[in-house]
């Protein structure tokens, strides 16, 4: 397993604009409570990962990627991580399918930590994993 649960840093989301949060990250995410902190973490970390894959070199703050590509990064980040312990990881921070990660990034949307386009929805998200089935030892494929 790895040594160390990711951080979440509020300060690397950047600035929401218009919507600027009222309350620390940290309070809305306790408040909330479904998930643990470390998942907001490696949300982040998929987040920059998602970013990286889809623009490359010229990725930078800011870039859109689609729930899927978020979700998918995350499966892969899991994957490579925490190998054959990714479900128990995931699903000890409270995440148990790919609907878990698109209820967090629309917590964060709601407080003003990050922002969305007209056409991104939370069903983006839906179905996208399963951590119970997608997550066999023997069947995890990661993105290409």
């Amino acid at each position: 397993m790895h040594d160390e649960d990711p951080q979440f840093d509020p300060d690397e989301l950047g600035d929401a604009g218009a919507d600027a949060p009222q309350a620390s990250i940290e309070q809305v995410i306790h408040e909330d409570g479904r998930y643990r902190p470390e998942a907001f973490g490696f949300l982040h970390e998929g987040l920059a990962r998602a970013v990286q894959n889809v623009y490359g070199e010229k990725a930078g703050p800011g870039g859109h990627v689609s729930g899927r590509q978020l979700c998918l990064s995350l499966r892969d980040l899991a994957c490579e991580r925490y190998g054959m312990l990714a479900p128990v990881v995931l699903r000890r921070w409270g995440i148990r399918e790919s609907i878990d990660f698109g209820n967090m990034v629309y917590l964060l949307i709601d407080n003003g930590f990050m922002r969305k386009t007209d056409e991104d929805s939370i069903e983006d998200f839906r179905d996208v994993f399963d951590v119970a089935k997608d997550f066999d030892p023997g069947e995890i494929r990661l993105s290409e």
